[in-house]
């Protein structure tokens, strides 16, 4: 059996809240020079170039991405030999949180859902936990803004839509969306499982870094097919028109029940912020 100490996973956590705040990871950026090349609008070329010098101040200056800090959401691999020493990994996490958010300056949006009274240091942390075979801890870190989280929709579909009614769910949130998650945007698509599930996967597939394709042909060509129709919708950057509303779409799938089709449309915003932590 591997111990992990507490204070050495809460750390890490406090770090990775932080360093997810201000650094915008490279696949981002990289997608933000690549849709420069392929828009076709002069403002929507501006609102990129703004973008790629908005991460190089934060970057350089210490300053969050974005004044929307999010909601922390962790994905959690526990090995089924490893045991954190000294208190609960839940525990660890939060506490990490806490302090992340408190040192960063970073804006705390966790609040009560009926009062709206802030709970001061944006915890409890939102934590998916999935225990893995050996002795390794993998943590990662989202930072989760409101505006497109809002975007977000479940349905059921009828087993008799198909993939042509999936393509269509999606297509038309992205479309009812608008502005509004901050385009251009990331889309998480999940497939399969129950109501619940495919929310979950839905969030997961955003983990994945753009332009990475899903292993399953199938699941690669509807990532692609997706990704045109999005781009062809004309929403463009922030809104204003042009050809680059999304960087990337992403599809998870898992089996469903014989008389239900989940899907689930989870959107992030350009400002992309993830940290991953393998102890």
């Amino acid at each position: 059996m591997r111990n992990i100490p507490f204070e050495t996973v809460k750390q890490k956590v406090k770090e990775a809240c932080i360093q997810a705040n201000l650094i915008l990871g490279e696949d981002v950026l990289e997608s933000f020079r690549n849709g420069l090349a392929k828009e076709e609008s002069p403002l929507g070329k501006e609102i990129l170039e703004q973008l790629i010098e908005n991460a190089r101040i934060a970057r350089e200056e210490k300053i969050p991405l974005c004044q929307d800090t999010g909601l922390a959401v962790f994905f959690v691999e526990l090995g089924d030999q490893v045991a954190i020493q000294g208190g609960l990994l839940s525990d660890a996490i939060n506490e990490g949180v806490r302090e992340g958010y408190k040192e960063g300056n970073l804006r705390k949006s966790a609040c009560h859902c009926f009062t709206r009274k802030n709970t001061g240091d944006n915890t409890p942390a939102i934590i998916h936990l999935e225990q893995v075979a050996g002795d390794k801890l993998r943590i990662v870190f989202c930072a989760k803004g409101g505006g497109s989280e809002n975007m977000s929709r479940v349905t059921m579909l009828a087993p008799s839509d198909g993939v042509a009614g999936i393509e269509n769910f999606v297509v038309n949130r992205v479309w009812e969306a608008q502005s509004n998650p901050c385009p251009p945007i990331i889309v998480g698509v999940g497939i399969g499982g129950t109501f619940e599930r495919a929310a979950l996967i839905a969030k997961k597939a955003l983990l994945e870094p753009i332009g990475k394709r899903n292993p399953d042909p199938e699941l690669a060509a509807l990532e692609e097919r997706l990704l045109g129709k999005i781009n062809d919708l004309g929403i463009g950057p922030a809104g204003l028109g042009g050809r680059i509303t999304a960087l990337d779409v992403k599809v998870l799938m898992e089996p469903c029940h014989i008389a239900s089709l989940p899907l689930a449309v989870n959107i992030n915003c350009h400002s992309s912020r993830h940290q991953e932590i393998i102890f």
